[in-house]
């Protein structure tokens, strides 16, 4: 009964979910595919890419995690039924578990089958601990991209402030106009609840001792709980947030044309460490990354202008200035 209840609220609930929020950030890539916008790694400025690249490893970390799920069912698949007290199927029916399973198969509509080693699947619920591996994983790439996005709106006016999300309601009883990332915060908060409840789905597998694993409970309870929540974060992630979410274009823009970070294009023309020298030169002297580099004489404008082209550097096969 557990491995039936696992696949079928994962089948019916929650990969739909999860696949619905992964092709709503699959139209956002494509929406946003031309807007050129400045990576940060470390926190801090980086090279440029465009909004749309940045999304589209979300929308492909959730199609890898579609695909662990999926395989992770593999084994879940497989049922103890038939194997009675042990394992060994004593005062069991001939053919009883392979009827019984296909019998299941039928009714769900899934692959089910009769466990080829019933001592396994009743000793050891590793099917279990390995799907719920496989959610705790899910859980990992929702909270880095809630973390994302309430990094990538904060804002109005004191933070990054490059995404505009949906007020869904009001932000703070004591600041009005105030709208806080709550879609976000939701999920992450999902994402942890359900890391935790893999840490117990961990020690209930390693609970299994003889012949018999009597932590079921504990595993079923909490990877049902799992699914629940996910597929409940992912649906309101998806109409609540992801769905309205626009860019603030002129943010952006100008964070592009003050990042001093552009430098890593002249890189190959002039040399690493006269483009360290105009990156610090800008920031010593207050000034935009073209005229520092014009004061130091390391290149012509016509140069810099051919050379640090945001529009070219999103792309993967830009050296020597070409």
């Amino acid at each position: 009964a557990m491995y039936i209840a696992a696949a079928v609220n994962t089948k019916q609930r929650l990969l739909p979910a999860v696949s619905a929020l992964r092709d709503a950030i699959g139209t956002k890539v494509e929406e946003w595919k031309d807007i050129i916008k400045i990576g940060r790694t470390h926190m801090q400025d980086a090279t440029p890419l465009t909004l749309g690249q940045e999304w589209s490893g979300y929308e492909a970390g959730l199609n890898d995690d579609i695909e662990r799920v999926e395989d992770a069912l593999k084994g879940v698949y497989k049922l103890a039924l038939g194997g009675t007290a042990v394992g060994t199927g004593i005062n069991s029916a001939p053919d009883f578990a392979e009827a019984a399973a296909a019998e299941i198969a039928q009714l769900t509509g899934l692959p089910f089958i009769t466990a080829p080693n019933k001592f396994t699947v009743q000793g050891a619920h590793d099917a279990l601990v390995q799907l719920s591996g496989a959610l705790r994983t899910l859980a990992v790439s929702l909270y880095k991209i809630g973390n994302d996005v309430r990094l990538m709106s904060c804002g109005p006016r004191a933070g990054f402030a490059e995404l505009l999300i949906p007020e869904n309601e009001p932000g703070s009883s004591i600041m009005p106009g105030k709208v806080n990332p709550t879609q976000a915060e939701a999920l992450t908060m999902i994402a942890v609840q359900v890391m935790a409840n893999d840490v117990a789905v961990g020690f209930g597998g390693a609970g299994g001792y003889l012949e018999m694993n009597v932590y079921k409970p504990l595993l079923i309870f909490n990877i049902i709980h799992s699914i629940t929540i996910l597929s409940d974060g992912c649906i309101n992630f998806r109409k609540f947030l992801v769905e309205g979410t626009k860019p603030n274009l002129k943010k952006i823009r100008e964070y592009v044309d003050r990042s001093l970070m552009l430098v890593t294009a002249l890189a190959p023309v002039i040399g690493y460490d006269k483009a360290s020298k105009i990156a610090h030169f800008a920031i010593d002297n207050d000034l935009t990354l073209k005229a520092a580099a014009l004061q130091l004489g390391y290149v012509t404008e016509e140069e810099f202008d051919r050379v640090v082209d945001p529009a070219k550097m999103v792309k993967p096969y830009v050296a020597a200035g070409k």
